[in-house]
């Protein structure tokens, strides 16, 4: 692992934290500006809830001459009419506003949650680019297990030998490739190993690690040429 490559991809990851408060913020602004513009339009577009009285009350004062009982009866359900519809009209503007209110909670969570998302994505690859950060790693073959920075994972007989063949490879600054390992391990020479039985030995010690990020990351697969771990040759003690 290179020391310079921390840097760069600690600024990355926070560039891309701010860029992803950035988004949030423009787009809950924009959110609520496109919502509020439709509410103010849908308000102005709904009739006045007076207009039926308004009407009717326009009909008693310009028709004074209606004064028979059936013609006052009239008057009086136009004027029941007319309230009934002014109290259901306030009432969709209730709904409406309400409506409005949970889209705007419903855009808001869908945009936060699509950064958040995005940005997770963008921290991993860049995890993924520069491999994980480990200042000390302990391999005791007596306890069958490892310590990287101060965790402890158990390990299996068969993983522990794995992990130390390839500490060892790491200290020599070599990438051994999975008949290379096999025939370490084994005692037997290369040409009477396969790379399929080292390779499923790597796939073994890293179903011992349990996490298959760390794990992936840990014991990199370098292509055409084999496996190594991504620790400082530093970091490396065995006991």
């Amino acid at each position: 692992m290179k020391g310079k490559a921390v840097p760069e991809t600690t600024s990355s990851v926070s560039d891309s934290l701010r860029a992803g408060n950035r988004v949030v913020a423009f787009g809950i602004a924009a959110i609520v500006v496109i919502l509020l513009g439709a509410a103010v339009f849908l308000f102005v577009s709904l009739p006045d809830a007076n207009a039926f009285n308004a009407r009717v009350e326009r009909l008693f004062v310009e028709n004074n001459d209606l004064t028979t009982a059936a013609e006052i009866k009239l008057l009086e359900i136009l004027a029941q009419s007319g309230t009934s519809f002014s109290e259901v009209l306030a009432s969709y503007r209730s709904v409406i506003f309400v409506l409005l209110l949970f889209s705007t909670a419903l855009l808001v969570a869908s945009l936060v949650f699509l950064v958040t998302i995005v940005t997770l994505n963008r921290r991993i690859s860049a995890i993924q680019r520069s491999g994980i950060q480990v200042s000390s790693m302990l391999i005791s073959r007596e306890a069958r297990a490892v310590y990287i920075n101060d965790m402890e994972f158990q390990l299996t007989e068969a993983a522990i030998e794995t992990l130390s063949v390839l500490a060892e490879a790491r200290l020599d600054d070599e990438v051994m490739t999975g008949v290379q390992i096999e025939a370490v391990i084994s005692g037997r020479s290369e040409a009477d190993c396969e790379e399929a039985a080292g390779a499923t030995r790597v796939k073994r010690l890293r179903d011992a690690l349990g996490n298959q990020l760390v794990s992936e990351l840990l014991v990199k697969t370098v292509a055409r040429r084999g496996y190594m771990l991504a620790v400082g040759k530093d970091a490396i003690r065995m006991i």
